[in-house]
């Protein structure tokens, strides 16, 4: 029998969501399938202590910290 997910908000956007991470040891939340770096999940721990955020901040949390694309030596030809 699983546990039912917690209904909270998230500190970063207010939105409402479910949270399963605190449904016991067999649970599943879709937040287990972001990867964080280890510096911004040590950011998000201490900004936001013991709460989760949603997915959509998490998502955009995560593209925001991803190393951006360098514009190389290529050059336009004309």
């Amino acid at each position: 029998m699983s546990r039912a997910m917690l209904e909270t908000s998230c500190p970063r956007c207010s939105g409402g969501f479910e949270c399963g991470a605190s449904s016991g040891p067999a649970g599943h939340c879709a937040c287990f399938d972001i990867r964080l770096t280890d510096g911004l999940r040590a950011q998000l721990a201490e900004r936001y202590p013991d709460r989760c955020l949603c997915l959509r901040c998490l998502r955009e949390l995560m593209e925001a910290d991803a190393p951006q694309p360098t514009m190389g030596s290529a050059s336009a030809s004309g």
